[in-house]
């Protein structure tokens, strides 16, 4: 769990981007501190209005950049339209849209959802925790000493939470948990009770979407094939996996204790390809963990390549107190430097050409949140952000389910055109 510092300048679009990223960051376990000085990320939502702006932005940046002992992440519109200028000042930052923040600052550890696994209903959007704790001993994780091992509930429960959700005006429903893909495991012997959850769910009356949290790759494994026929089988469920490899090192996994080797991340990729035709595939990826060599970095940018998911989290390795990785003779930080900006250029690649080949497309997008202006934001069937502009113009509200051509992007997100 990070402690983190957020500072906003800008418009009220910029202070409510902020708004939602502290509230993914509190729903992940994270919490705030006064001053980057006691933060172990720093996080900084720039405006670019004026060319003073521009320079204010800059002589900010580089303060956090000093003040911060851990990692400083800048976002907001300056971020994204000149995002080369803080690499030009050599300011030490990762450059990311807001949107990406909180799975930055999570630094490839589970999530830490609330205290009990009550749902939450935010506008449109309800959170349903199915679980609490994971199976995992990850070596770099902190949240493991304050979760403990998974904890679920029988299905009807979590079925009945999901209704709730859905007579309550929930449109989409989001699937969370420390590790979603081992849910079951102590009450089921060992085996994912996952995939007959989200059926159960997906027969609720209404209409409404269903979005699956993080799933580690081992417990996603030995459920591969019947998860994926949940997901062809089931028009509610966004086809989106998140199954974080963090390495596409096997040396470096067993050192990161992290239960799957390549080949189970990789077999459970081939298996929902073999399902679907349009999906999602998310992933995260740790630069620069102590024990990794060139070598290993290699691997992670083949796997990458190889594998091409279009969401990736890319973070570079920072200690945790109290974890056994924190006890390892780290790199040096331009080493992690130079392996996260070699990953992430390849992420940017890879994200931008997935996105092109969305244009021309027809694609249903059930709008969940306000965006810039008059623009809303919503999710394709395959859990694609797509932006339409004019949204309030056309007479277009969130909760509202509306057939788009796809008529452009900027790498990170699609542009939609009512049809």
């Amino acid at each position: 769990m990070a402690r983190y510092h957020i500072e906003t300048y800008g418009c009220t679009s910029n202070r409510g981007e902020t708004q939602q990223i502290e509230q993914a960051l509190r729903e992940g376990g994270h919490h705030p501190v006064d001053g980057p000085e006691a933060a172990d990320v720093a996080i900084l939502n720039t405006c670019t209005v004026l060319e003073k702006t521009e320079q204010n932005m800059l002589r900010r940046a580089k303060e956090l950049d000093a003040e911060t002992p851990g990692d400083l992440v800048v976002t907001g519109c300056m971020a994204l339209a000149q995002g080369d200028m803080f690499r030009d000042e050599d300011i030490d930052a990762e450059i990311l849209h807001w949107d990406e923040v909180p799975d930055h600052v999570l630094n490839g550890e589970c999530p830490t959802v609330t205290d009990g696994t009550d749902p939450v209903l935010n506008g449109v959007v309800g959170i349903l925790p199915i679980a609490r704790g994971c199976m995992s001993d990850c070596s770099y994780c902190i949240t493991k000493q304050a979760t403990g091992r998974i904890d679920s509930p029988p299905i009807e429960e979590n079925v009945e939470k999901a209704r709730a959700l859905v007579h309550a005006g929930a449109k989409e429903i989001r699937i969370t948990g420390q590790d979603t893909g081992v849910y079951g495991w102590d009450i089921n012997q060992g085996e994912s009770l996952l995939p007959e959850l989200l059926d159960r769910i997906c027969d609720i009356d209404g209409e409404f979407r269903v979005r699956v949290g993080m799933a580690n790759p081992k417990g996603v494994h030995g459920v591969r094939d019947e998860l994926a026929r949940v997901f062809a089988e089931n028009d509610e469920l966004y086809n989106f996996l998140h199954a974080p490899v963090q390495s596409g090192s096997d040396d470096v996994l067993a050192d990161m204790r992290r239960q799957h080797a390549v080949g189970e991340y990789v077999e459970v990729v081939e298996t929902f390809d073999e399902h679907l035709d349009y999906w999602t595939l998310s992933t995260d990826f740790i630069a620069g963990f102590p024990t990794e060599e060139p070598a290993d970095h290699e691997q992670s940018l083949a796997l990458m390549a190889e594998t091409r998911p279009e969401k990736i989290n890319v973070t570079r390795f920072s200690k945790r107190p109290g974890t056994d990785a924190a006890d390892m003779k780290g790199l040096g930080g331009q080493t992690k430097k130079d392996r996260s900006k070699a990953l992430t250029d390849l992420k940017m690649d890879l994200v931008g050409q997935a996105h092109e080949e969305m244009i021309g497309t027809e694609q249903s997008v059930l709008l969940t949140e306000d965006g810039t202006d008059d623009s809303l934001v919503g999710y394709d069937e395959a859990y694609r952000q797509v932006v339409i502009t004019d949204a309030e113009d056309r007479g277009l509200s969130v909760g509202d389910t509306v057939d788009v051509e796809i008529t452009s992007h900027n790498t990170v997100y699609a542009f939609g055109e009512p049809i």
